[in-house]
Order: structure tokens, then sequence, then C-alpha cells
């Protein structure tokens, strides 16, 4: 009991303590004046603004996570498929990797402004860019997965008359999957600023768009209530991924 109070200590209470401190100092800096209020307004401002604004929020919000959450599904089917195919076919694998790689050596806010261009201001660019920004993590980590997994099971399984459905169910799924859930865990943060990223770059709705009005209207406050906003939105997608991981690996106790 000792032990399993300690672990919560250290879990959360630390860091909560941590972050209350850094809101005190932030708010004596903003009331002493070191830094002008308009241009790092206090931690008060920012929470009054995002009450005053939670409706606004709330609807921009289900916009970027309607483009997010659609954007991963796809992100996640593609990138199995491809990193099954990659494992299954080596002439595949080196066809497909080098390319895979270098779509990542383009930054995202190249790509962005050219979807918008080609799609129009809706939800398909964003979800295009969402899916193009998660691909690449779960396509590796799943191949990497699949690679690593031990050649004497699967020798095993073989003698045993098993078929590669059967390999690929009971040792290299089982296998890949802390690698998956672990790129999840990067992919969901990625993919909400993404998507947020993309509105930027011009639409109807979304938080992207709710911060491109308020910038121009120089209303800090509410800016820094949409970073929160983000951040919050983030946190609590890695939260489900982790109960998620938790529900499909009940063999492994680290998770406990």
């Amino acid at each position: 009991m000792r032990k399993k109070l300690q672990s919560t200590t250290y879990k959360y209470l630390f860091p909560v303590a941590a972050i209350f401190i850094l809101l005190i100092i932030w708010q004596v800096v903003s009331m002493t004046g070191l830094v002008p209020n308009f241009m790092l307004p206090s931690p008060v401002d920012v929470v009054k603004a995002f009450i005053s604004d939670f409706p606004l929020l709330l609807q921009h919000s289900l916009s970027t996570m309607f483009e997010t959450v659609v954007g991963l599904l796809i992100g996640i089917i593609t990138g199995f498929f491809t990193a099954l195919l990659m494992d299954r076919f080596e002439l595949v694998r080196r066809s497909l990797y080098p390319l895979i790689v270098l779509t990542q050596t383009v930054p995202t806010v190249a790509i962005a402004p050219l979807l918008v261009l080609w799609f129009g201001y809706e939800a398909l660019p964003k979800i295009i860019l969402v899916v193009i920004v998660v691909f690449f993590p779960i396509a590796v980590s799943l191949l990497d997965g699949f690679m690593s997994a031990d050649k004497d099971t699967i020798n095993l399984m073989r003698s045993m008359g098993a078929n590669k459905l059967q390999i690929y169910r009971y040792v290299k799924f089982p296998g890949a999957l802390g690698s998956f859930f672990s790129s999840l865990k990067i992919s969901v943060s990625y993919a909400v600023v993404s998507a947020v990223i993309s509105e930027w770059l011009g639409g109807f709705n979304g938080l992207g768009v709710y911060m491109t009005r308020v910038k121009k209207a120089y209303s800090y406050d509410k800016m820094f209530a949409v970073i929160f906003l983000i951040s919050i939105l983030s946190l609590i997608l890695m939260r489900l991924v982790s109960v998620i991981q938790k529900k499909s690996m009940p063999w492994d106790k680290s998770k406990k």
C-alpha cells in the first residue's frame, strides 16, 4: 500500500506541483509588469478568456477533433497494411521504405498550403495532412515490431504446421503491439497539431481558424486559451491510447 502511494505521489503530485509553481511565477511576472500584459496575459486573464469563449472554442474544437480522429483512423489503417506488405514481401519493403522516409523530409508547413490549394478549404486537406503525419510512425514501428519477432518461435510454429496468418496472429501481432502503441501516443499529439496547422492556412471552422482570428485582433489571452485547449485535447487522446493499450496488452505488467 505504501509503495503504491509513493508511486502515485511521484506520478501525479510532483508534476501538478511543478505546474502550479510555474503558474504562480507566470502570474507574478504579469502582475509586476516585467512583461507587458498585452504580450503575456496572466493565467487569470487566460482562464477568463477560456470561460467567456468556451461555447465558441467547443464548436471549433469539434471540427478539429473530427479531422484528427478521421485522419488518425485512416493513417493507422494505411500504416498497418503498408507495414504488413513490407514485412511480407522484401521487394515491397526495399521499394517503399526509402519513399516513406523521404516523405518525412518535407516540412508539414510546406505540404499544408499545397493541400489547401488542391483540395479546397473544407475538411479533406486537413484529414490528408493528419494521415501523412500519422502514417510514418505507425508503419515504421509496426514494421520494426514484425521484423523483431523471435525467429525460434516462428520456426517452432511452422514445425507445428502453423500457416502465415496464424504466425501473425499469435507471434508477430502481439509482439508488435508495444511498438505500435508507443508510436500511436506520439501520433495522436502530432495529429492534433497537424490539423490545427492546416486550419491556419484556410478553413471555415476549427481551432486553427479561431487562432488566426484572435491573433489578428491581438487577443493574446484567447491565443493562450486555445493553446491550452489543444494541449488538453492531445493529453486526453494520449490517455485514451494508454487505456486501450492496457486492455489490449493484459500481459504487459509494466503498464499496471
